[in-house]
């Protein structure tokens, strides 16, 4: 590859924003951000690169070989994080350690996993989400569920499903049947995948009685409304996954308080990654993209990874994701304001200055050219600009 080539090109899997493209993406992020903060949420920074050790902690060890690695100058394996729950999960462990809980976090930040790219899946991705630690409640679970709601519609999205299923429930019907481990991370792993074929055959192959077969095989089709999940009351032969259940139901009596009920559907073959995540799960899905647009769930076990044991849940939406959803739609994306071009003739220099920086205080957005022109000038470039009116001192 020639020099100037490689001066002009990107790495796999990272892109440019376009004037246009970031206007829209840090409009989305700012109206995230505001509702963040409105919910009682403060934000939080954490590093880009973070010690390779404290990213692959626990149930994270598996994503390793999708992590961005590099050494400093002692030789210490780092790498870039790949999602945002682990380092605030180190955070709060750490410094904000005695802080009063609830925890209440936010966050807008960029992560990196290398993987297959394509349109709304990129190695380098852009996220907003929340992260409430210190409540092991339905209202808790209920309360981020809500927000993403929120943030969604605050976005531009009003076409959208939060599939809403809880991990217990999966893990209670495989425990009832006495699975061996092995045979439970082929079958969590079809779901995850939502490889169809693959966790027919792997039931297909078990020593289980055919009403056990076929209890099994209701997993990945378990999904619709209230009445749904009153009947998967028959399939729950333990304890485990009636709770699982009955969690479910609180967490929806909750999101009908909301007046959000519309946009959840349940759908119990959903688990997420299940070594993560310990109760309620969820993602949300809108017409147009076969990947999800946001997800989250309760994980109660990561802080002690950190050794500060805590219960903890939160969820992430992916701002490129929106982006692109917003394009298929046809729907209009949030974009921040171009007020005025200003324009003016030779001599008005000074007076220009001015008239640009009264407007800015009046809360205008204001391009001031930067050489004299006409006016008819003036008004091409305003409109090729993208300026709402043009402000000419003749």
């Amino acid at each position: 590859m020639d020099k100037e080539r490689l001066t002009l090109e990107i790495p796999y899997g990272m892109r440019d924003f376009l004037p246009t493209e970031a206007a829209e993406k840090r409009a989305i992020e700012a109206e995230l951000a505001a509702l963040f903060a409105e919910w009682g949420y403060d934000e939080v920074v954490t590093p880009t690169i973070e010690y390779l050790d404290n990213l692959t902690l626990g149930a994270s060890r598996a994503l390793e070989p999708h992590l961005f690695k590099l050494f400093d100058k002692d030789n210490r394996t780092l790498a870039l994080r790949h999602e945002m729950t682990t380092p605030i999960a180190r955070l709060a462990a750490s410094r904000l350690r005695d802080y009063p809980q609830p925890l209440k976090l936010s966050y807008v930040s960029s992560v990196f996993r290398y993987e297959q790219t394509q349109a709304g899946r990129q190695c380098e991705f852009h996220q907003a989400g929340v992260e409430l630690m210190g409540s092991a409640t339905a209202f808790a679970d209920a309360e981020v569920i809500a927000l993403a709601i929120q943030g969604l519609l605050r976005a531009g999205l009003t076409d959208f499903t939060i599939c809403l299923g809880q991990v217990e429930f999966v893990s209670g019907i495989m425990n009832q049947y006495q699975l061996t481990d092995e045979t439970k991370q082929t079958l969590q792993t079809a779901l995850e995948k939502h490889d169809l074929v693959s966790f027919d055959r792997a039931i297909a192959a078990l020593d289980l009685p055919e009403k056990a077969k076929k209890t099994l095989g209701y997993l990945p089709v378990l999904n619709g409304g209230a009445e749904m999940l009153k009947k998967s009351y028959t399939l729950a032969l333990n304890e485990q996954s009636r709770r699982a259940l009955d969690n479910l139901a609180e967490i929806y009596r909750l999101l009908q308080s909301y007046g959000v009920e519309q946009y959840v559907r349940f759908d119990l073959g959903i688990i997420r990654d299940f070594s993560y995540y310990t109760g309620m799960v969820f993602e949300a899905y809108t017409p147009g993209l076969g990947f999800p647009l946001a997800g989250g769930g309760r994980y109660d076990h990561l802080l002690s990874d950190f050794g500060s044991a805590c219960p903890a849940t939160g969820f992430a939406i992916g701002i490129e994701r929106i982006l692109l959803a917003l394009t298929r739609q046809g729907l209009e994306k949030p974009d921040q304001p171009k007020d005025i071009y200003l324009g003016y003739a030779p001599g008005r220099e000074h007076d220009a200055i001015q008239k640009a920086q009264e407007l800015r205080a009046g809360g205008k957005v204001v391009e001031l050219a930067l050489l004299c022109q006409t006016e008819d000038d003036a008004r091409a470039m305003q409109q090729t600009k993208g300026y709402a009116s043009l402000v000419y001192l003749a």
